[in-house]
Protein backbone atom coordinates (compact mmCIF):
# COMPACT_ATOMS: atom_id res chain seq x y z
CA UNK A 1 0.00 0.00 0.00
CA UNK A 2 1.05 3.61 -0.67
CA UNK A 3 -0.10 6.43 1.59
CA UNK A 4 -0.67 9.87 0.06
CA UNK A 5 -1.37 12.61 2.58
CA UNK A 6 -2.95 15.65 0.99
CA UNK A 7 -4.10 13.23 -1.70
CA UNK A 8 -7.25 15.24 -2.41
CA UNK A 9 -5.27 18.46 -2.72
CA UNK A 10 -3.59 20.07 -5.70
CA UNK A 11 -0.17 18.41 -5.89
CA UNK A 12 -1.24 15.34 -3.94
CA UNK A 13 -4.06 14.42 -6.32
CA UNK A 14 -1.81 14.89 -9.35
CA UNK A 15 0.72 12.60 -7.67
CA UNK A 16 -1.92 9.94 -7.09
CA UNK A 17 -2.82 10.18 -10.79
CA UNK A 18 0.86 9.71 -11.63
CA UNK A 19 0.94 6.59 -9.45
CA UNK A 20 -2.21 5.34 -11.18
CA UNK A 21 -0.44 5.78 -14.51
CA UNK A 22 2.26 3.44 -13.18
CA UNK A 23 -0.42 0.87 -12.40
CA UNK A 24 -0.54 1.66 -8.67
CA UNK A 25 -4.05 1.68 -7.19
CA UNK A 26 -3.45 0.29 -3.69
CA UNK A 27 -3.37 3.84 -2.36
CA UNK A 28 -4.73 5.30 0.88
CA UNK A 29 -5.62 8.98 0.49
CA UNK A 30 -5.36 11.04 3.67
CA UNK A 31 -6.90 14.51 3.62
CA UNK A 32 -9.43 16.89 5.13
CA UNK A 33 -12.62 17.35 3.11
CA UNK A 34 -14.07 20.07 5.32
CA UNK A 35 -13.88 22.09 2.11
CA UNK A 36 -16.35 19.83 0.35
CA UNK A 37 -15.64 20.76 -3.25
CA UNK A 38 -12.23 19.09 -2.98
CA UNK A 39 -14.05 15.83 -3.70
CA UNK A 40 -13.80 16.79 -7.39
CA UNK A 41 -10.04 16.18 -7.20
CA UNK A 42 -10.73 12.52 -6.39
CA UNK A 43 -13.09 11.80 -9.29
CA UNK A 44 -10.41 10.83 -11.82
CA UNK A 45 -8.36 8.81 -9.32
CA UNK A 46 -8.29 5.07 -8.64
CA UNK A 47 -7.55 4.52 -4.93
CA UNK A 48 -8.16 1.88 -2.29
CA UNK A 49 -9.50 4.04 0.51
CA UNK A 50 -9.79 7.50 2.07
CA UNK A 51 -9.34 8.56 5.70
CA UNK A 52 -9.59 11.93 7.40
CA UNK A 53 -6.22 13.37 8.40
CA UNK A 54 -7.09 13.58 12.09
CA UNK A 55 -8.42 10.04 12.21
CA UNK A 56 -5.36 8.84 10.32
CA UNK A 57 -2.91 10.27 12.83
CA UNK A 58 -4.90 8.87 15.75
CA UNK A 59 -4.82 5.40 14.17
CA UNK A 60 -1.13 5.78 13.30
CA UNK A 61 -0.18 6.62 16.88
CA UNK A 62 -2.34 3.74 18.15
CA UNK A 63 -0.34 1.30 16.01
CA UNK A 64 -3.15 0.41 13.63
CA UNK A 65 -0.91 0.79 10.56
CA UNK A 66 2.05 -1.07 12.00
CA UNK A 67 1.41 -4.17 9.86
CA UNK A 68 -0.29 -2.52 6.89
CA UNK A 69 2.44 -3.38 4.38
CA UNK A 70 3.19 0.22 3.42
CA UNK A 71 5.58 0.63 0.46
CA UNK A 72 5.98 4.41 0.61
CA UNK A 73 4.52 7.57 2.10
CA UNK A 74 4.10 10.72 0.01
CA UNK A 75 3.47 13.53 2.47
CA UNK A 76 1.89 16.58 0.82
CA UNK A 77 -0.71 17.26 3.49
CA UNK A 78 -0.18 20.65 5.15
CA UNK A 79 -1.63 24.07 5.71
CA UNK A 80 -0.39 25.89 2.59
CA UNK A 81 -1.90 29.30 3.31
CA UNK A 82 1.05 31.69 3.40
CA UNK A 83 -1.22 34.35 4.91
CA UNK A 84 -2.12 32.21 7.95
CA UNK A 85 -0.56 33.89 10.99
CA UNK A 86 -1.59 31.46 13.75
CA UNK A 87 1.79 29.98 14.56
CA UNK A 88 0.44 27.34 16.94
CA UNK A 89 -1.94 26.04 14.28
CA UNK A 90 0.72 26.14 11.57
CA UNK A 91 3.34 24.26 13.59
CA UNK A 92 0.85 21.63 14.73
CA UNK A 93 -0.17 20.96 11.12
CA UNK A 94 3.12 21.35 9.29
CA UNK A 95 5.72 20.42 11.88
CA UNK A 96 4.39 18.15 14.63
CA UNK A 97 2.22 16.11 12.26
CA UNK A 98 5.15 15.70 9.87
CA UNK A 99 7.50 14.64 12.68
CA UNK A 100 5.09 11.97 13.90
CA UNK A 101 4.65 10.59 10.40
CA UNK A 102 8.38 10.62 9.70
CA UNK A 103 9.17 8.81 12.95
CA UNK A 104 6.65 6.11 12.04
CA UNK A 105 8.30 5.69 8.62
CA UNK A 106 11.76 5.51 10.17
CA UNK A 107 10.68 2.82 12.62
CA UNK A 108 9.16 0.78 9.81
CA UNK A 109 11.88 1.68 7.27
CA UNK A 110 9.30 3.08 4.87
CA UNK A 111 10.42 5.58 2.17
CA UNK A 112 9.18 9.07 3.07
CA UNK A 113 8.92 11.73 0.35
CA UNK A 114 7.55 15.06 1.56
CA UNK A 115 6.70 18.54 0.37
CA UNK A 116 8.90 21.38 1.50
CA UNK A 117 8.74 24.85 -0.06
CA UNK A 118 10.88 27.44 -1.81
CA UNK A 119 9.39 29.94 0.63
CA UNK A 120 12.20 28.90 3.02
CA UNK A 121 14.50 31.13 0.93
CA UNK A 122 12.58 34.25 1.92
CA UNK A 123 13.36 37.24 -0.28
CA UNK A 124 15.84 35.14 -2.24
CA UNK A 125 18.64 37.65 -1.74
CA UNK A 126 20.73 34.91 -0.12
CA UNK A 127 20.31 32.64 -3.15
CA UNK A 128 18.41 29.43 -3.84
CA UNK A 129 20.88 26.69 -3.03
CA UNK A 130 19.82 23.96 -0.59
CA UNK A 131 22.11 25.23 2.16
CA UNK A 132 21.39 26.89 5.52
CA UNK A 133 23.14 30.06 4.34
CA UNK A 134 20.36 30.71 1.81
CA UNK A 135 17.43 30.08 4.17
CA UNK A 136 15.54 32.88 5.89
CA UNK A 137 11.78 32.48 6.30
CA UNK A 138 9.59 35.59 6.08
CA UNK A 139 6.33 34.17 7.46
CA UNK A 140 5.18 31.42 9.79
CA UNK A 141 4.23 29.11 6.90
CA UNK A 142 7.77 29.29 5.54
CA UNK A 143 9.15 28.85 9.05
CA UNK A 144 7.09 25.68 9.59
CA UNK A 145 8.55 24.20 6.40
CA UNK A 146 12.09 25.30 7.24
CA UNK A 147 11.83 24.02 10.80
CA UNK A 148 10.86 20.57 9.57
CA UNK A 149 13.68 20.61 6.98
CA UNK A 150 16.10 21.33 9.82
CA UNK A 151 14.66 18.40 11.77
CA UNK A 152 15.15 16.17 8.72
CA UNK A 153 18.76 17.30 8.39
CA UNK A 154 19.42 16.11 11.93
CA UNK A 155 17.76 12.75 11.27
CA UNK A 156 19.20 11.99 7.83
CA UNK A 157 22.69 10.87 8.94
CA UNK A 158 21.24 8.05 11.07
CA UNK A 159 18.17 7.18 8.98
CA UNK A 160 18.05 3.61 7.67
CA UNK A 161 15.40 4.34 5.05
CA UNK A 162 14.78 6.95 2.37
CA UNK A 163 13.86 10.52 3.31
CA UNK A 164 13.40 13.05 0.49
CA UNK A 165 12.27 16.65 0.88
CA UNK A 166 11.25 18.58 -2.24
CA UNK A 167 11.24 22.36 -2.09
CA UNK A 168 8.45 23.24 -4.49
CA UNK A 169 8.80 26.50 -6.36
CA UNK A 170 5.82 28.12 -8.15
CA UNK A 171 3.69 25.12 -9.08
CA UNK A 172 0.67 25.44 -11.37
CA UNK A 173 -1.65 23.07 -13.20
CA UNK A 174 -4.87 21.03 -12.96
CA UNK A 175 -6.74 20.39 -9.72
CA UNK A 176 -5.97 23.68 -7.94
CA UNK A 177 -9.48 25.18 -8.25
CA UNK A 178 -10.22 24.77 -4.52
CA UNK A 179 -7.22 26.83 -3.42
CA UNK A 180 -8.93 30.20 -3.87
CA UNK A 181 -6.55 33.09 -3.22
CA UNK A 182 -3.69 30.60 -2.78
CA UNK A 183 -4.12 29.15 -6.29
CA UNK A 184 -1.29 29.81 -8.72
CA UNK A 185 -1.09 33.11 -10.58
CA UNK A 186 -1.64 31.12 -13.78
CA UNK A 187 -5.06 30.06 -12.50
CA UNK A 188 -5.80 33.60 -11.25
CA UNK A 189 -4.80 35.09 -14.60
CA UNK A 190 -7.03 32.62 -16.46
CA UNK A 191 -10.04 33.60 -14.34
CA UNK A 192 -9.35 37.30 -14.89
CA UNK A 193 -8.99 36.77 -18.62
CA UNK A 194 -12.17 34.73 -18.86
CA UNK A 195 -14.18 37.27 -16.84
CA UNK A 196 -12.83 40.61 -18.12
CA UNK A 197 -10.50 39.84 -21.03
CA UNK A 198 -7.69 41.42 -18.98
CA UNK A 199 -4.77 39.98 -17.01
CA UNK A 200 -3.68 42.16 -14.09
CA UNK A 201 0.01 42.27 -13.18
CA UNK A 202 1.81 44.22 -10.47
CA UNK A 203 3.44 47.44 -11.51
CA UNK A 204 7.17 47.80 -11.01
CA UNK A 205 8.65 47.68 -7.53
CA UNK A 206 12.12 47.37 -5.96
CA UNK A 207 13.85 48.13 -9.25
CA UNK A 208 11.75 45.76 -11.36
CA UNK A 209 9.81 47.15 -14.33
CA UNK A 210 6.07 46.56 -14.70
CA UNK A 211 5.37 42.83 -14.73
CA UNK A 212 9.07 41.96 -14.77
CA UNK A 213 9.21 40.28 -11.38
CA UNK A 214 10.38 36.73 -12.08
CA UNK A 215 9.53 33.34 -10.68
CA UNK A 216 10.54 29.75 -11.32
CA UNK A 217 7.19 28.47 -12.60
CA UNK A 218 6.95 24.67 -12.67
CA UNK A 219 4.12 22.59 -14.14
CA UNK A 220 2.57 20.14 -11.70
CA UNK A 221 3.25 17.21 -14.06
CA UNK A 222 6.97 17.95 -13.70
CA UNK A 223 6.61 17.99 -9.92
CA UNK A 224 4.99 14.55 -10.13
CA UNK A 225 7.85 13.30 -12.32
CA UNK A 226 10.43 14.37 -9.71
CA UNK A 227 8.47 12.65 -6.92
CA UNK A 228 8.29 9.46 -8.97
CA UNK A 229 12.01 9.64 -9.78
CA UNK A 230 12.77 9.31 -6.07
CA UNK A 231 10.05 6.70 -5.60
CA UNK A 232 11.79 4.55 -8.22
CA UNK A 233 15.24 5.23 -6.70
CA UNK A 234 14.80 4.51 -3.01
CA UNK A 235 18.53 4.66 -2.26
CA UNK A 236 18.58 8.39 -2.98
CA UNK A 237 17.88 10.76 -0.12
CA UNK A 238 18.18 14.39 0.94
CA UNK A 239 16.49 17.75 0.47
CA UNK A 240 16.24 19.07 -3.08
CA UNK A 241 14.84 22.02 -4.99
CA UNK A 242 11.87 21.21 -7.20
CA UNK A 243 11.76 23.90 -9.86
CA UNK A 244 12.84 24.14 -13.47
CA UNK A 245 16.02 26.17 -12.97
CA UNK A 246 14.50 28.90 -15.18
CA UNK A 247 13.16 32.25 -14.03
CA UNK A 248 10.33 33.68 -16.16
CA UNK A 249 8.68 37.07 -15.78
CA UNK A 250 5.00 37.54 -15.07
CA UNK A 251 4.85 39.26 -18.45
CA UNK A 252 6.10 36.06 -20.10
CA UNK A 253 3.54 33.99 -18.21
CA UNK A 254 0.69 36.34 -19.08
CA UNK A 255 1.69 36.48 -22.75
CA UNK A 256 1.84 32.67 -22.92
CA UNK A 257 -1.72 32.61 -21.59
CA UNK A 258 -2.89 35.31 -24.02
CA UNK A 259 -1.35 33.33 -26.89
CA UNK A 260 -3.23 30.22 -25.80
CA UNK A 261 -6.46 32.20 -25.53
CA UNK A 262 -5.94 33.96 -28.85
CA UNK A 263 -6.36 37.43 -27.38
CA UNK A 264 -6.73 39.64 -24.32
CA UNK A 265 -4.67 42.40 -22.76
CA UNK A 266 -2.38 43.10 -19.83
CA UNK A 267 -3.07 45.79 -17.25
CA UNK A 268 -0.63 46.85 -14.53
CA UNK A 269 -1.94 47.61 -11.04
CA UNK A 270 -0.28 49.26 -8.06
CA UNK A 271 1.85 46.95 -5.92
CA UNK A 272 -0.01 46.21 -2.64
CA UNK A 273 1.49 47.87 0.42
CA UNK A 274 0.60 44.77 2.48
CA UNK A 275 3.08 42.71 0.43
CA UNK A 276 6.04 45.05 0.62
CA UNK A 277 8.93 43.35 2.35
CA UNK A 278 7.14 39.97 2.19
CA UNK A 279 7.23 39.32 -1.55
CA UNK A 280 9.62 37.28 -3.65
CA UNK A 281 10.46 39.43 -6.67
CA UNK A 282 12.71 36.71 -8.07
CA UNK A 283 13.01 32.96 -7.65
CA UNK A 284 15.13 30.49 -9.58
CA UNK A 285 15.85 27.01 -8.30
CA UNK A 286 19.41 25.80 -8.17
CA UNK A 287 18.87 22.34 -9.63
CA UNK A 288 22.46 21.12 -9.42
CA UNK A 289 21.85 18.82 -6.43
CA UNK A 290 19.03 17.07 -8.27
CA UNK A 291 21.14 16.74 -11.42
CA UNK A 292 23.93 15.26 -9.30
CA UNK A 293 21.50 12.50 -8.30
CA UNK A 294 21.19 11.51 -11.96
CA UNK A 295 17.76 13.00 -12.62
CA UNK A 296 17.66 13.96 -16.31
CA UNK A 297 13.97 14.87 -16.52
CA UNK A 298 13.13 17.37 -19.28
CA UNK A 299 10.91 20.07 -17.86
CA UNK A 300 8.09 21.48 -19.98
CA UNK A 301 8.69 24.96 -21.35
CA UNK A 302 6.47 27.71 -19.98
CA UNK A 303 4.65 27.92 -23.32
CA UNK A 304 4.04 24.16 -23.43
CA UNK A 305 2.83 23.97 -19.86
CA UNK A 306 0.56 27.02 -20.00
CA UNK A 307 -0.91 25.82 -23.30
CA UNK A 308 -1.75 22.39 -21.89
CA UNK A 309 -3.17 23.84 -18.69
CA UNK A 310 -5.27 26.35 -20.65
CA UNK A 311 -6.84 23.52 -22.66
CA UNK A 312 -7.58 21.62 -19.43
CA UNK A 313 -9.23 24.70 -17.93
CA UNK A 314 -11.34 25.28 -21.02
CA UNK A 315 -12.30 21.66 -21.69
CA UNK A 316 -12.61 20.20 -18.19
CA UNK A 317 -12.79 23.21 -15.88
CA UNK A 318 -9.24 22.54 -14.73
CA UNK A 319 -9.74 18.98 -13.51
CA UNK A 320 -8.03 15.75 -14.50
CA UNK A 321 -10.08 13.29 -16.49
Amino acid sequence: MIIATGGAGFIGSNLVKGLNDLGKTDILVVDDLSQGDKFKNLLALDVKDYVDQGDFMDKLLQGKYDNAGIDAVFHNGACSDTMEYNGKYMLNNNYEYSKDLLQFCLRKRIPFIYASSASVYGSGLRGFQVTPECEWALNVYAFSKLFFDRYVRRVLPVAESQIVGLRYFNVFGPQENHKGKMASVTYQFFRQLKTDGVVKLFAGVDGYADGEQKRDFIYVKDVVAINLFFYKNSAKRGIFNCGTGRASSFNELANALLTSAGGGEIKYVEFPTTLKGKYQNFTQADMSWLEDEGCSHRFASLTEAVGEYYRCLMENDGYLS
